[in-house]
């Protein structure tokens, strides 16, 4: 059995009415936006962030949920949604998890209406039913992200990024959205104050080494999801990447910053990086880094009673690090 499908199966059953749930959540009267949310629905991920709603509400609901645990699942997917279909039209993207993205088929301007319309039903789905606290966890995660991609763009331009900006990008742009997640299915059952920020907090350690997993993709040598070496053709700091900056000689730097900058389209050169970056120790610091956050993450499940959704969780933890793509 795949490790997704394994995480998956003790909550089976809530993912299938859900899926039929966040359908109907997209429903319009324009035939048209009718036409390209039944495409978006039907190319769908792995579904991590729905998986962690329903894990979290049944880990601390004693095995149940409530109906608005299926609402603050879909208000997450339907603004997750919303963010991914602008991306992809700022990112002048044409692809989307192997398929065209909404703004290669049907240019920007409906692109822009659609991730609009997402996030209008987002918010009406949380305001129809007076989830207040539900909407608000997701609008503080929108926020940061926004935040987060914006101090990328801000700080990327000059390549001198310190690892505490490098974990201040990550934590908003990457980890706040699986905390949102985690918190989401906590507040969902009505678990107390301090659940849900535990919760929170889980979700956003998973998704810090969420991040530093992708980063060490760029590295890679097996076949994975994208190919090696594409973060330092687009000039992205990732975390071996910056740690070799801050620890080589002035002379090293100076090479290292002048190929991101200026030679990064260079095959040849981009591979001298990749080596240079593995020989100077980046990546087995970014590789004890990751390992540092599942063991942080790994330890606040510890208090919770041992049930099928504690261990979905714990398989969750190490399939975020152990992942192929």
């Amino acid at each position: 059995m795949k490790i997704t499908s394994q995480i998956r199966l003790p909550i089976d059953a809530e993912m299938e009415l859900f899926e039929k749930k966040f359908s109907k959540s997209m429903s319009s009267q324009v035939a048209l936006l009718n036409r390209i949310t039944h495409y978006v629905v039907n190319r769908k991920g792995k579904q991590m962030r729905p998986m962690f709603v329903f894990l979290i509400a049944k880990m601390l609901g004693d095995g149940e949920v409530k109906e608005r645990t299926y609402r603050g699942a879909s208000v997450i997917e339907l603004i997750h949604t919303a963010t991914l279909v602008h991306d992809d039209v700022v990112d002048d993207s044409n692809r989307r998890r192997g398929f065209f993205s909404l703004n290669a088929l049907w240019k920007n301007k409906i692109a822009v209406l659609v991730g609009d319309y997402l996030l209008s039903k987002g918010l009406l789905l949380s305001i129809d039913n007076d989830d207040f606290d539900l909407l608000k966890i997701i609008s503080v995660a929108v926020r940061e992200m926004s935040e987060g991609e914006l101090l990328q763009i801000e700080k990327a331009r000059r390549l001198d990024i310190t690892e505490d900006v490098y974990f201040d990008i990550i934590r908003q742009k990457t980890a706040t959205l699986i905390a949102a997640c985690c918190a989401m299915g906590a507040q969902s059952v009505y678990a107390s104050e301090k659940a849900v920020e535990q919760m929170r907090h889980f979700g956003e350690l998973i998704g810090i080494a969420f991040q530093i997993k992708d980063d060490l993709f760029d590295y890679g040598e097996e076949k994975i999801g994208k190919p090696t070496g594409i973060d330092i053709k687009e000039q992205k700091m990732t975390l071996p990447l910056i740690h070799t900056l801050n620890t080589v000689s002035d002379k090293d730097r100076r090479w290292l910053i002048n190929s991101v900058k200026n030679h990064n389209k260079d095959k040849q050169r981009v591979k001298e990086v990749i080596q240079f970056v593995k020989d100077s120790g980046g990546l087995d610091y970014a590789v004890s880094k990751m390992k540092e956050y599942q063991t942080k993450a790994m330890a606040l499940l510890q208090p919770y009673p041992k049930s099928p959704y504690k261990d979905s969780l714990e398989l969750m933890v190490n399939y975020v690090i152990e992942r192929k793509k």
